[in-house]
């Protein structure tokens, strides 16, 4: 069909990749290393000897002559990834050796970039994804680097700003490819059903630890990112790409058109760094992504090593309990053994009432068969039923609504009681211990829990220490105690008390209607019940 096809859409060349099919696709790939080595040297040329001589150093270890190797080079040269010339410095014995070699050949640009593709895709197919926080890390550095040069606003810093930006695109490229193939990979492992169940199970625990220590501290640090770049942005997005731009130092010959496109690549790649980074209503589009992926897989891992662990519990399996009883029966000398054989495997009698014993069975000898001993009575309900005992009436279902409508009840309960919580025990910046005074009991048991997650924490080079609960909704910060004060805490039901620390309890992030801590002295005291 014709047409101008879709706006933006760039269509492939044609035969592009078309020297790695056929059967003599690693001469041609052997063939273009050659050239690719020999551009790293600055040799713009090679004549046919040249090639031929420095296969056996691209490791191609195939015998080929140079009337192959020639051929190899039309072929190619036919594909528009070489490019013919005369040489006219090089001195000939003979006319007929002046026909044959004073041909020298240079790759052409499609060439090399078709040769970078091919070196791309058999990297990409080594490679192991990763989940890296130190590329989160070198991403923040980077944003603060930003930070600090759009500050100074020195155009001789343009050159730096140009390659700050380049080296946290490429952060970004890395965190997203990494994290995508990583990915992928997890899937597998999902799926796969490993023949070593103890290698399996190792790699699956060891791969649960690592998504565990990958979530730990992951809101904090994109929250570092999210500030760094709101910062950046401050001095304006298109301010910083007009200053790298300036130092990226363009050719003269780019004109107006190759100056847009580089413009355009930059603002795409912004674009997505504030999707990934950029708080958003729902929260970081690619941090919540990130948080999707590590909580999902730990969950499916952890149900796939519960299975392995209960696989392993179990002795056999019940199909192959009954591939061994098929293989005994069938290796049975004589059919008077199957009888004796189906007793011993299921522990099942030919008659119910067998099971039954004599009141004093200590007065029956053993070995003496049963049709010489003693009666036992039989419960005429076995005959009729199949039982000895009386078949009573199935029990009714009982009605758990009124029990599922008092737990939702008390969940919401707990819900407003931890948010209400969280609005008193706010802080409007450090504060001693001393000054909660007196507190409600639940509130003094949330306030204990957050200095019990603190004191768990190692001590910072500033001497604080820093904690956030499980939810991410507060944060604690302790600072040491000045001095050797003791703070009492009262309660309704006792007093505690301990060193006076000095503290600060937030909400991490933007602040939310009716998130505002109350006065300071409000703790949720009956009235008369203040220090």
């Amino acid at each position: 069909m014709g047409g101008t096809g879709v706006q933006g859409f760039e269509r492939l060349p044609a035969r592009v990749f078309d020297f790695t099919s056929g059967s003599r696709r690693d001469l041609y790939f052997a063939i273009l290393h050659v050239f690719n080595d020999a551009n790293e040297r600055l040799e713009t040329a090679l004549l046919l000897e040249q090639v031929h001589g420095r296969l056996p150093g691209t490791g191609y270890t195939d015998p080929v002559d140079e009337d192959e190797v020639e051929a190899a080079l039309r072929h190619l040269e036919s594909l528009d990834l070489l490019e013919s010339s005369q040489s006219y410095t090089a001195s000939y014995a003979t006319a007929a050796e002046f026909e044959r070699k004073n041909v020298q050949y240079t790759l052409t640009a499609r060439g090399e970039a078709e040769f970078a593709g091919v070196r791309v895709v058999l990297e990409r197919l080594k490679e192991k994804g990763a989940l890296q926080t130190a590329v989160l890390d070198a991403v923040g550095d980077r944003l603060a680097a930003l930070d600090t040069l759009m500050s100074a606003d020195d155009p001789a810093q343009d050159s730096r700003v140009f390659t700050t930006l380049q080296e946290l695109e490429g952060h970004l490229d890395s965190l997203r490819d990494n994290t995508k193939r990583f990915n992928n990979e997890l899937q597998r492992l999902l799926r796969a059903d490993g023949a070593d169940l103890d290698t399996f199970h190792e790699v699956k625990k060891a791969t649960v630890g690592y998504l565990d220590a990958f979530v730990d501290n992951l809101e904090e640090r994109a929250r570092t990112i999210a500030d760094a770049l709101a910062r950046v942005e401050e001095h304006g997005t298109a301010r910083l790409l007009e200053r790298a731009l300036n130092g990226a130092n363009l050719p003269p010959s780019a004109d107006e058109r190759v100056r847009a496109d580089w413009l355009d690549g930059r603002r795409a790649k912004w674009s997505g760094l504030r999707l990934w980074f950029a708080p958003a209503e729902d929260g970081q589009e690619g941090v919540r992504r990130l948080h999707e992926v590590a909580r999902r897989a730990i969950g499916a891992l952890l149900e796939t090593l519960e299975r392995i662990t209960e696989s392993r519990r179990r002795a056999s399996s019940t199909a192959e309990d009954l591939r061994t009883a098929a293989r005994w029966f069938a290796g049975a000398a004589s059919e008077e053994e199957l009888p004796l054989l189906w007793s011993a495997l299921t522990g099942l009698s030919p008659a119910r009432h067998a099971v039954l014993g004599h009141e004093d069975g200590e007065l029956i000898e053993p070995g003496t068969a049963w049709a010489d001993a003693d009666p036992v009575p039989v419960s005429p309900n076995l005959r009729s039923s199949g039982r000895s005992g009386r078949v009573a009436r199935t029990a009714r279902v009982r009605d758990v609504r009124a029990t599922e409508r008092r737990r939702r009840e008390r969940a919401l309960a707990q819900r407003a009681q931890t948010e209400r919580a969280r609005q008193l025990l706010a802080t409007d910046g450090p504060m001693r211990l001393s000054s909660f005074g007196m507190l409600e009991h639940d509130l003094f048991e949330h306030l204990l829990s957050l200095l019990g997650q603190a004191l768990a924490e190692p001590v910072a080079s500033d001497g604080t220490r820093r904690a956030l609960t499980f939810d991410g909704r507060m944060e604690i910060v302790l600072y040491p105690p000045p001095d050797g004060r003791v703070a009492t805490l009262r309660t309704p039901r006792g007093e505690f008390t301990g060193p006076d620390h000095v503290v600060s309890i937030s909400v991490p992030g933007p602040a939310r209607a009716g998130d505002a801590p109350p006065p300071r002295g409000s703790f949720g005291v009956a009235e008369g019940g203040a220090a």
